[in-house]
């Protein structure tokens, strides 16, 4: 099997320590080539080995990639810089064949912007050429086993553009994206979908809102396997409930759900599932999997930074199957 592209993330950020703690777990260190520089590895380790259980960079395959100094836990331009190209350098080695999957380590934005790179985030960098893709987050529950997938009409864009941006279109797009990537990359014969509103209450028959009286429900009438679309505000309570016990066939519990922005889907998931839940990036022709985190400064250096995210990283890149519907450029 080739080894999965793992790439550093922000240096100054937990990325380094998460990436150590779970190559410290049993099986997958063989699995694994790290894309990021030696000296980060190896400081991190030298600071936290005799705090918290950690992989010996000695015994990793690491990509070694220059990096200019940094400090630890602050935005800055230089590693900003050194997370970008990390995550070049594992797009390559996936594209090239040399590895199978992409798992990435968390960016801090800012720090890219200051370098240079003015991108939203590493989806859309890794995504460049290929039409459609979504960002999806999926997390097995400790408690049930249950699986909570969950993908986004819209991403990293300012509240205020999203009824703009949001339109039959985009939303049609998704949904078959969605309905496709339960079937084929998590298996499922005959998936059940829950679409959020986009209103307060869905709209109220037009009281709060339009958008799903003039084009929304419309469009899900045509899928008889979606329901929606369904308030917002109580969309997410069967999954609570599955989270915590067995699943009660009282309650309807989809195989997957649509958000129509970011915060209406990542808002719950966070709230319940912030340990386990992974941001999947799909319709891509591979695998990319990244924990649902960010660089967490406020933690960098104490050893505390949890890698269960990123365990699940590794376990949904081996096992998910990739599928693409657009081209490459």
């Amino acid at each position: 099997m080739r080894p999965f592209a793992l790439t550093l993330g922000d240096p100054a950020g937990i990325g380094p320590e998460v990436v150590l703690k779970a190559l410290a777990v049993a099986d997958w260190r063989s699995c694994c080539q790290v894309i990021g520089s030696r000296w980060v590895l190896e400081q991190t380790y030298a600071a936290l080995k005799e705090r918290t259980l950690l992989a010996d960079p000695a015994t990793l395959t690491i990509v070694d990639l220059p990096t200019e100094a940094f400090v630890p836990a602050q935005i800055q331009p230089s590693s900003g810089d050194a997370g970008f190209r990390y995550l070049k350098a594992g797009i390559d080695l996936v594209k090239q064949g040399h590895c199978s999957a992409l798992v990435t380590a968390p960016i801090a934005k800012q720090s890219w912007h200051q370098a240079g790179h003015r991108y939203p985030g590493q989806t859309e960098v890794i995504a460049q050429g290929y039409n459609p893709y979504a960002m999806m987050f999926a997390a097995r529950s400790p408690h049930t086993g249950w699986c909570w997938r969950m993908m986004l009409a819209t991403t990293h864009i300012p509240l205020i553009q999203v009824p703009q941006v949001l339109n039959r279109d985009l939303v049609q797009q998704k949904l078959d994206l969605l309905l496709r990537v339960l079937q084929d990359s998590f298996g499922i014969t005959d998936p059940q979908v829950h679409v959020a509103g986009l209103n307060p209450h869905s709209g109220e028959g037009g009281q709060l809102g339009l958008e799903e009286r003039d084009w929304l429900a419309p469009l899900l009438r045509h899928y008889p396997q979606v329901q929606g679309p369904v308030p917002p505000d109580t969309m997410w309570l069967p999954a609570g409930r599955a989270w915590f016990a067995p699943l009660d066939p009282v309650f309807s519990v989809p195989d997957g759900y649509l958000a129509l922005y970011h915060d209406q889907g990542l808002a719950p998931l966070k709230l319940l599932a912030f340990d386990q839940a992974v941001n999947i990036t799909v319709g891509l022709p591979f695998i990319r999997t990244s924990p649902d985190h960010g660089t967490a400064f406020d933690r960098v250096g104490q050893g505390t930074a949890r890698a269960t995210s990123m365990l699940e990283a590794f376990y949904w890149a081996k096992t998910l199957t990739p599928f693409t519907l657009g081209a490459v450029s």
